[in-house]
């Protein structure tokens, strides 16, 4: 049985109002017809990205991988399109004090069969030296492959943190598309499924009712009502949100090994 709606006797501050099932179904369906206007306009989008010009460029450049140089022609695998993220790297930096923002997209790709299955190729791109991104690339326990870019130019080297688009065609490869900012969002589903419930990102910029829990600065519990902003970075071992130098990029603490450490190499920002 469904309380009456907004029946003062069962509001409960900072939450959604209290309403009987006929009401909520009422305003979902009118969200609904914005939410399908949404996923129709984004449609419309992907088609128009599927009209872009194209970038021809020399697919013998080599990157470093497992197996020494390789052509970037090799990351396509056989297949004729390839998505490639690319991931930022602080040099001599320690596990914990790699790029927060690109772990995210990254520990999101861990497997890309899926793409595989469209003949759709992943690869991973960084311009750390070999060395260190491949004992990184192990701690991580990622399975996609990964080179390093070191002192290679765009399309393929270059700025890093989005992702690019390619398309083979026999021995000549073409830059199609890039992202930029949250461009790179579509990779990481779990801000899509946040964006479902109540209280969302728990972001600062995020436009939410008044009275709901603010997002504060670092220091409150993950999951708690007083989660951060950026609390998807990077936490302590006790999963208190914190750009401190015993933080570390949150998937990093279901890796063997790891432990709470006292340096962090460089200093993360929130972007």
């Amino acid at each position: 049985m469904t309380t009456t709606p907004h029946d003062p006797t069962t509001e409960l501050p900072g939450r959604p109002p209290v309403v009987d099932l006929a009401t909520w179904q009422a305003a979902r369906d009118e969200l609904l017809v914005r939410e399908k206007a949404h996923t129709r306009e984004g449609d419309a989008v992907a088609a128009a990205r599927r009209r872009l010009p194209m970038v021809e460029f020399d697919g013998t450049v080599e990157v470093v991988g497992p197996d020494g140089p390789v052509p970037f022609l090799d990351l396509f695998q056989g297949r004729d399109e390839l998505i490639v993220y690319k991931h930022m790297w602080y040099d001599g930096a320690p596990h914990q004090g790699q790029c927060e923002g690109c772990t995210t997209t990254a520990w999101h790709m861990k497997d890309a069969v899926y793409l595989g299955a469209r003949g759709v190729s992943f690869a991973i791109v960084t311009t750390g030296e070999w060395d260190e991104v491949a004992s990184f690339v192990d701690f991580m326990g990622y399975i996609q492959p990964w080179y390093s870019v070191r002192d290679v130019d765009e399309p393929v080297g270059g700025d890093m943190g989005y992702l690019t688009c390619y398309l083979r065609d026999g021995d000549r490869v073409f830059l199609t598309y890039s992202t930029t900012g949250r461009g790179n969002e579509p990779v990481n589903g779990s801000l899509g499924l946040l964006d479902m419930t109540p209280y969302g990102r728990r972001e600062g910029w995020e436009d939410n009712p008044q009275g709901w829990p603010e997002a504060p600065e670092a220091g409150a519990p993950v999951g708690g009502h007083g989660s951060p902003i950026c609390w998807y970075w990077r936490t302590d071992a006790d999963g208190v949100a914190t750009w401190g130098p015993t933080g570390r990029p949150v998937p990093q603490w279901s890796r063997p090994g790891a432990t709470p450490v006292e340096t962090l190499g460089r200093r993360g920002q929130c972007h």
